[in-house]
């Protein structure tokens, strides 16, 4: 595990960012492609912003996105499908990519993701963590054991309404019940693990996962038995850990 502490939110984008390129331009020099998975959410606009400016061969580039909320549509505010073709996709051309549509045939979403990231391994994962600690719709007690790629799970009301607080729905009674989420063992999979992790409204999250054990009540803290994680938080984020270290 590596930590990186930064002044401000801007600047633990560019930094991950800086490292995210890196470490794809190398899968493509080995392997003249590289495969991705990016996160959404309100703590990845900084890191996204600059992502986009990267000197990265995109048509060698294929990715993969965590997560969305089943049975909302891609017009709506919060949908993750459009947020990726907004702050992603429109500004960078990969060669090919795959969108998690909550909309469809569930069963066979699923299928066909599952069969498409087990193709390889992922070289790359920009993996967020919740106010609860959650990682991807994980939510806890995260099922640290399930080993499809991809699968239905029920949001906590936690999770529901840190979905509130960030403005992407009006009410708790807004947000979905359920998500098709990347499961844990699908990110342990990943080479590398990059999570940006800014603000102050993740200060208590990353204080528990980094004082804690490995904790499926605190799904983060799996993340530290990879071998390639980074973490890049802002001085907010990384406000507490001084209160125990």
């Amino acid at each position: 595990m590596r930590i990186h502490i930064l002044e401000s939110a801007n600047q633990s984008g560019l930094e991950a960012a800086c490292e995210s390129a890196r470490i794809i331009n190398e899968a493509i020099s080995v392997n003249d492609t590289a495969r991705i998975v990016l996160s959404t959410g309100a703590s990845q606009f900084e890191f996204l912003e600059q992502f986009v400016k990267m000197d990265i061969a995109w048509e060698k580039v294929e990715m993969f996105h965590l997560d969305e909320y089943i049975g909302l549509s891609e017009e709506h505010p919060a949908s993750f499908r459009k947020y990726l073709k907004e702050r992603f996709l429109q500004h960078v051309n990969v060669g090919k990519y795959w969108l998690v549509d909550g909309e469809g045939d569930t069963a066979a979403v699923l299928d066909n993701l599952n069969q498409e990231i087990s193709k390889s391994p992922i070289d790359l994962a920009l993996i967020g963590i919740g106010e609860n600690a959650h990682i991807a719709f994980n939510d806890p007690p995260a099922d640290f054991n399930d080993d499809r790629p991809f699968k239905i799970v029920n949001l906590s009301d936690t999770c529901k309404m840190q979905q509130v607080g960030e403005g992407w729905f009006a009410t708790i009674e807004d947000v979905p019940k359920q998500a098709i989420s990347m499961s844990v063992q699908q990110i342990l999979k990943s080479r590398n693990i990059i999570s940006v992790v800014p603000r102050q409204s993740k200060a208590r999250a990353i204080q528990d996962t980094l004082k804690n054990g490995i904790d499926a009540n605190i799904p983060a803290t799996i993340m530290k038995k990879h071998a390639n994680w980074s973490l890049y938080l802002d001085k907010q984020s990384s406000s507490l850990i001084y209160e125990w270290c």
